[in-house]
């Protein structure tokens, strides 16, 4: 319901999900997870064009590595919520928490956390253009 009344107020929706996973997780999966991770169900969940500006984003920056639509692709509510051809488009962001706090002390690392946000703010920003 609340979708569908942003969407008549704006006539387009961006869900944008947010999770964050420890870096490593060898009960899951081996090796190092990239430090971002962008999902949309594989392309399916929000337009081309929106897709293309979240990636332009991560490729002109090399402070984080990245992938798209690798391990994390969207979960239930990505592809659940999902209606790019309607106007509502919804990507998921997987972030690995080494960006902004100590991963064994689970503590905020204010030195590293503003770089987060900075890389957060660039992808929301052509989101919501």
């Amino acid at each position: 319901a609340e979708l569908d009344r942003i969407r008549g107020a704006h006539r387009r929706v961006v869900l944008w999900e947010g999770h964050s996973i420890r870096g490593e997780v060898p009960f899951l999966f081996e090796g190092r997870l990239p430090d971002l991770n962008l999902g949309t169900a594989g392309g399916a969940s929000c337009s081309p064009a929106l897709q293309q500006r979240l990636e332009a984003v991560l490729a002109a920056q090399d402070d984080f590595d990245w992938v798209a639509n690798g391990r994390f692709k969207g979960g239930y509510i990505t592809r659940h919520y999902a209606a790019p051809a309607d106007g509502i488009d919804a990507v998921q962001l997987e972030m690995s928490q080494r960006l902004y706090m100590d991963e064994d002390t689970f503590e905020w690392d204010a030195a590293r956390a503003p770089r987060a946000q900075a890389i957060i703010r660039r992808l929301l920003e052509p989101a919501i253009a």
